[in-house]
């Protein structure tokens, strides 16, 4: 594909800004005043939860709906501003966009489908047969271009979508769930070409999903939606790691809570559960007070069980096994926490490990990898 000719943001300034957008259905506020900015070159992610408003919040970007209020500007010019009357059709925004359904124009070949936008702007015959022989190859698709859309793959399909959508060269591609048509083999192929294809490119990606596995390993940055509103925005591992609310806590990754109270007067700072105790690095404390009842949230990951001959644990959990789960890759072990008999929470070990019902186990949590919320 040939280079961009048009003049480029400096890279201070963002590609696209969003500034309090707005969208209400009925007496429903779909998108609640968001606001952020993608920056030339950025895979930025919205995600979040069914009915969030991550699919109406990109819909409004790509021009196919009216925000209710907000405004939202492109390589700084504005295309959409109801409170100044401004409402750019999406042709003229220059845009990419990429559905979950293909969208693909059934009667037409490979090469018809993607040369479709090309014609619509009047490029000569010689340019539109060199971009999409290009695109095509970008896609690993240029030996099928006078294929029709019922002989290939859904994988196949979805690549002759996105190459639709590349082949006039917009300032920014948007994907709506894009994968999830796909089976869990190709969704991951698809992945990688993504990650290929922005590698090669460079081109900016406002990526909606409900994904995490997606959104972690796309996204330059990740913007958590939940309810209309962004709880969160940062690096997936900020993401990830640090959670700034509960919601994100619980929604990105697998969660386990645990009921305990602080002992902020030991020798070191502990949190008690049950019979047992996990030691805390002060940063963890949030301001919480000595004797407060907290909530602890830890990742799966970050338990660890190991065999214990039975009593309290100075530093861990005294748990005993309820049930066992083989998965092929790994054991999930069901554990009541000795001491707090209504915990029981489900934890990962190797698939060698020999465990069984009643066996009595320590649970190792690492205090710096936990987060402390009061209860």
């Amino acid at each position: 594909m040939s280079a961009d000719n048009s003049p480029a943001p400096a890279l201070d300034q963002p590609l696209l800004r969003i500034s309090g957008l707005e969208r209400t259905y009925g007496t429903t506020r779909v998108v609640d005043a968001i606001s952020f900015d993608v920056h030339p070159g950025e895979v930025v992610t919205l995600l979040g939860p069914s009915g969030c408003g991550k699919s109406t919040t990109l819909r409004m970007i790509a021009g196919l709906e009216e925000p209710d209020a907000g405004e939202i500007w492109v390589r700084g010019r504005l295309v959409a501003s109801p409170q100044r009357g401004i409402m750019v059709p999406p042709e003229s925004r220059n845009m990419g966009l990429v559905f979950q359904s293909y969208a693909i124009w059934p009667h037409m070949t490979v090469n018809e489908n993607v040369a479709y936008p090309l014609r619509l702007r009047r490029l000569d015959r010689n340019t539109i047969t060199t971009k999409v022989a290009d695109v095509l190859r970008l896609v690993r698709l240029d030996t099928l271009g006078e294929r029709r859309p019922n002989q290939l793959s859904g994988g196949q399909q979805q690549r002759v979508a996105l190459a639709r959508a590349l082949v006039y060269e917009p300032d920014l591609l948007l994907l709506d769930e894009p994968l999830s048509n796909l089976d869990t083999v190709l969704r991951k192929e698809m992945r990688e070409q993504l990650r290929l294809i922005h590698s090669r490119l460079r081109t900016t990606l406002l990526y909606v999903t409900h994904d995490q596995e997606e959104a972690m390993s796309l996204s330059t940055r990740v913007i958590v939606m939940n309810q209309g509103r962004i709880e969160q925005t940062g690096s997936a591992r900020s993401i990830y790691d640090l959670p700034s609310t509960r919601f994100v806590q619980d929604f990105v990754g697998q969660t386990i809570w645990l009921l305990g109270q602080l002992d902020s007067e030991a020798r070191r700072p502990l949190v008690r559960i049950g019979g047992g105790t996990v030691e805390v690095t002060p940063d963890r404390l949030q301001g919480l007070s000595h004797g407060a009842a907290v909530e602890v949230s830890v990742r799966v990951e970050d338990i660890h069980l190991q065999h214990q001959a039975g009593g309290a644990d100075d530093d861990g959990l005294p748990g005993e096994i309820i049930d066992v789960t083989y998965f092929g890759d790994r054991q999930e072990c069901a554990v009541r926490v000795i001491g707090a008999e209504t915990q029981v929470i489900v934890v990962n070990t190797i698939k060698s490990r020999t465990l069984a019902p009643g066996d009595r186990v320590a649970l190792r949590i690492d205090g710096a990898r936990m987060t402390i919320w009061p209860s």
